[in-house]
Order: structure tokens, then sequence, then C-alpha cells
């Protein structure tokens, strides 16, 4: 008995939740761990420490004027600045890939669509916080950036391989990138992996090229002859009563010489910018001149979506077309920061990397670097409400939530507003900013 109790007393005091002595041996004799801690199982970590592995993340900060015996205090600032910058690069790449990947779905529904919105939602916050980012590293003096910049040596921001990836993976065409040191921006990377992972994300669709076959589907495209709404035809005639209302009759009644030719020039660009989109011949001139990306058919979705965006069914897809947008606005933000930044710090000193520094950031500010630049030209294009082509009955049952097999055989927009203001919501199905739950439809299949 004495001994048995013995044994007993090695043994936790807690053991009395089924675990038998083999299984206390293999935990050192306690299924509390040692010093009554839970072990581990199967590999999870235990604590905040070891879960964000702060043991390795907070000694990457080696500070190369301490390693050279006369540490440097802000040289720890810049460290910390731009892990941060690489860390936000990770997390936007994340994101990027999990909206291409949806992109990719050869059915891509609302609760996927709503899924791509608030991803690129969070991108779109990162941003914001990596340009107000800059305004902690400006705390440093450029003298005191030069007691420390000689450490850098060939160490240069060019050579980012996420930030490379996070441009091609969005979309940057590789002839409108500029040249670094007159040659391609591969060239920096010199370890086999590095340069596979480039070479995979340049032969990987975008997400631009999956925005604009998505675009191509958009509802209303079609130009059947029995197509029960032909959008193209219907803007197209709304464009050129606009123009007429608003510049040729003015520009006739006109009186004054003068004013009438103002008028005139005015009516004339008015008709040849609208002119330039009508055809995909005229489209297509200005894609191969680089000033416009997508392509005809993916243009019209988009200037579709954004015209009707108060439509249920678009009010998503017009969300997504701004958040684009707002990306490439804060990147661009980001790059004007950047550049004035090593304009204040250094001056037109030459880069660590060996390019001309302030003068080759300062070039990649302009349209070339912009990705979605066709969706903020979409503005150029858009017409007056009351000129709106209204909705055919079909059309709007297209891009509603809801039931409209009540309505009547109508093809203006007010009387299918009516109906849907009476009969469902109480109010106008403009104002709605979620969908039915009763239904869940499905984006340009």
């Amino acid at each position: 008995m004495e001994r048995k109790q013995k044994d007993q007393d090695k043994k936790c005091p807690t053991a009395t939740n089924g675990i038998d002595s083999e299984d206390e041996d293999s935990m050192g004799g306690c299924p509390m761990g040692q010093n009554g801690k839970q072990p581990k199982m199967n590999g999870v970590p235990d604590s905040y420490r070891e879960y964000l592995q702060l043991e390795k993340l907070l000694k990457c900060q080696t500070m190369s004027s301490s390693i050279a015996g006369k540490p440097v205090h802000d040289e720890h600032l810049f460290i910390i600045t731009h892990q941060a910058y690489e860390l936000w690069f990770k997390q936007i790449l994340f994101e990027v890939d999990s909206v291409r990947e949806s992109f990719m779905m050869p059915v891509l529904d609302e609760n996927q669509m709503l899924k791509i919105v608030n991803r690129l939602s969070r991108v779109v916050l990162i941003l914001k916080l990596m340009v107000d980012q800059f305004m902690i590293l400006e705390s440093m003096t450029p003298l005191d950036f030069l007691e420390f910049r000689q450490h850098l040596s060939s160490a240069s921001g060019f050579q980012s391989l996420q930030f490379r990836l996070m441009e091609n993976k969005l979309g940057i065409k590789e002839e409108n990138r500029v040249k670094y040191n007159q040659q391609h921006y591969m060239k920096v990377f010199k370890d086999e992996e590095s340069k596979q992972i480039l070479a995979d994300s340049i032969t990987s669709p975008p997400l631009l090229t999956l925005l604009e076959k998505w675009l191509e589907r958009t509802p209303g495209l079609t130009d059947h002859e029995k197509a029960d709404f032909n959008f193209w035809e219907r803007y197209k005639t709304a464009v050129y009563q606009w123009i007429e209302n608003d510049w040729h009759t003015p520009y006739m009644e006109e009186t004054d010489p003068k004013q009438k030719e103002i008028l005139l020039a005015e009516y004339n660009k008015q008709k040849d910018s609208f002119e330039s989109i009508f055809t995909a011949e005229k489209y297509n001139v200005y894609v191969e001149r680089g000033e416009r990306r997508i392509n005809h058919k993916a243009f019209q979705g988009a200037l579709m979506i954004s015209l009707y965006r108060d439509e249920p069914r678009f009010n998503q897809p017009f969300q997504m077309i701004t958040l684009l947008m707002d990306i490439d606005s804060l990147i661009t933000k980001w790059r004007y920061n950047h550049v004035m930044m090593v304009q204040r710090m250094i001056g037109s000193k030459i880069g660590t990397g060996g390019s001309s520094g302030y003068h080759y950031l300062r070039s990649t500010i302009s349209d070339r670097y912009k990705v979605f630049v066709d969706l903020f030209n979409l503005s150029t294009f858009l017409i007056p409400r009351q000129y709106i082509p209204p909705l055919t009955r079909s059309m709007k049952r297209t891009l509603s939530t809801v039931s409209t097999s009540r309505l009547p055989e109508t093809d203006e927009l007010s009387d299918v507003t009516d109906q849907l203001d009476k009969q469902t919501f109480g109010s106008s199905p403009r104002q709605m900013t979620g969908t039915s739950p009763r239904t869940r439809p499905v984006f340009f299949t």
C-alpha cells in the first residue's frame, strides 16, 4: 500500500481526467506539463510571444552602424519603418491574391462580390496607413540620415521584391515601366527563387486582366438584334441628344460672332471626345497609344455600371470600381510621398542602389504607373441623370434583386420604379444599400 501511495504521489494531483499513466509519462509525468503549464498539443503555440514569433521578429533590427562600432540612433527607426512597409506589402499581396482567385471562379455570386469589396476596402485602409507612415520617417532630419547612409551600401528600396509583385499582380504593364539604370528591374534580383517568383507574377493573370474579362460580361451589352436592351446604342443616342441640347442649339441661337465661335469649338470638342469611344476602331487607337488599358467591351461595362449604380445588382460592382480607383490613387500618393522624402533627405544625390535617386522616382509618378486609369476616365463620358436611357422592364428585372413578376408590361423606368415603391420597398430602390436576403444574384456569369 505504501509503495502504491508513493507512486500516486509522484503523479500530478490533477490526473483525474482520463489520462492513463503512459500518457502521463509521455508528458513528463503530469498532464499539466512542466511547472504546472498546459503542454503544447500538436505544436500549437501557448503564448502571445510564441504565436507571433516575437523572439525572432524583435531580433531582426540589426543596425549596420552598431556593427561598424558607431551606432546611430535614427537607423533603428529607418529599419523599423521599412520592415513595417514590407509586412503591409505582404498583407496587400495576400488580399489581392484572394480577390484574383475569386475572379477566376466560373460563377461570381453575391457572397463572392461582398468578399471582394470587403478585402479591397482593407487594402485601401492599409495603403492609407502606409501613406501616413512617411510622417514618422520624416521626423528624422537629413543630417541624421547622412550619419548612417554609407552603411546601407548598395541596399535600395528598388530591391523590394514584394513591391514588384504587388505592381505585377495589380497589372502594371511591362512596357510602361521606367528602366532602372537602363536595364530591366528584374536584373537587381540575383537569387533564382526571387527570379522565379517574379516570372510567375508576370505570366499569371493580373487583377486588371481579370477585371476586364468580368466587365465584358456586364448585362445589357449584347448587340444582338433581338436584345431587349442594348445599352450602347441607347447611350449613343442619349449623348447626341445631350450635346445637341446643351451645345449645338445654343450655338445656333447665338448672335455674337465671338461667343458663337466659342460655342462651336466646345460643341466640336465634346462631340469628338464622345465619338472616340463610340466604335471599337476609334477606341483601339488610344489603346495602341497606351492611353487606355481595357478593351472596348469592358469599358462599356464599366460605364454602364457607373451610370446605373443605383440599381441593386450594380451597387457592389460600383463600390468595387471605386475601391480600385482608391487603390491606384493611394499608391500614387505613396510614390509621391516617397519621392518628396528622398528629395528632402538626399537632394539630387545618386541613390544607394545606383539609380538617379530623386529623378528616377519622380518619373514613376505618372499615368503610365496607374493600373486602373480607364476607371478614372469614366467621368469624362458620364451624362446628366435626365439623359440616362431608361431601363426596359426585362432589364430592370435583371438588375434587381426582387421579384418583378407582377410588374406591368412597360418600358418606362419611372413606371417600374413606382411599382417597386408600392409593392415591395415603401421607398425608392435607389435608396437601398444592400440586397434582399431572399435572393442571391449572380454577378456577370
